[in-house]
């Protein structure tokens, strides 16, 4: 087995970004892809891991860009700016999934009609936003995401598979917004599943989180149950 990886760049409008992407190339012919949506930080070394373990499943690994390339935040405030634009226009954070998903479906190893995505915080909020448009994806997966609904998908029907993976005492994803997500993807007619775990904070999937006061805590046991699930769902709906 070699895992094979390099950046390429893309264009939403204007602005250049730069995603990282993993395959092995032991495996021959097109494979499923899976999107890869990053923190509040930007596109760091956290998702390229990611990337390289997906690919090590068998599947391409794409570590998208929200952000523009070589953008990265250094410290909660610049983080808070860099994420706060696409949390107030989710319509621009839609269309910049939409040129991630573009992107990734021109890459000679992928099968396009086999295709999902998965984030961690923000990125799992841009992974449902991406699911929310009703695009013709297999499915998606947010670990620790924000579930807020946008104000511009009601009414849309989503195709893709939902896997919601969730820390119970989560202190930024209130129980009402829990219950709020579950109302949604019923009334979207969506195939959902949250999973909840108890005495799991915020960022349980991140090794160097460790701040119960801001409330993003590393919780081993929810980061191995949660990357299990994930591979079992990717499981079954590339099937």
């Amino acid at each position: 087995m070699a895992i094979v990886s390099n950046t390429v760049t893309y264009l939403d409008g204007d602005v250049l970004l730069e995603a990282f992407f993993a395959f092995d190339d032991e495996f021959s012919g097109r494979r499923p892809a899976v999107l890869i949506n990053h923190t509040w930080v930007g596109r760091d070394d956290f998702v390229a891991e990611k990337a390289k373990k997906l690919a090590a499943l068998g599947y391409v690994g794409f570590a998208v860009d929200m952000y523009g390339k070589g953008i990265l935040g250094s410290n909660p405030e610049e983080n808070m700016k860099l994420m706060q634009p696409f949390m107030a226009d989710r319509a621009m954070l839609q269309k910049r999934m939409k040129a991630a998903l573009a992107a990734v479906k021109l890459m000679p190893w992928v099968d396009d009609g086999k295709i999902a995505a998965i984030g961690f915080c923000f990125g799992g909020l841009c992974s449902l936003d991406l699911a929310r448009t009703g695009v013709d994806i297999k499915g998606v997966v947010s670990f620790h995401g924000l579930l807020a609904a946008p104000d511009n998908t009601q009414g849309n029907t989503i195709k893709a598979k939902i896997l919601a993976l969730h820390g119970r005492d989560d202190p930024m994803v209130p129980v009402e917004q829990m219950l709020a997500f579950e109302q949604e993807m019923t009334e979207a007619g969506a195939d959902w599943q949250l999973h909840t775990y108890g005495n799991t904070m915020h960022a349980f999937t991140n090794p160097v989180a460790n701040d119960p006061t801001f409330g993003t805590v590393y919780q081993p046991d929810a980061d191995r149950r949660s990357w299990i699930a994930m591979q079992n769902f990717l499981t079954e709906i590339f099937g």
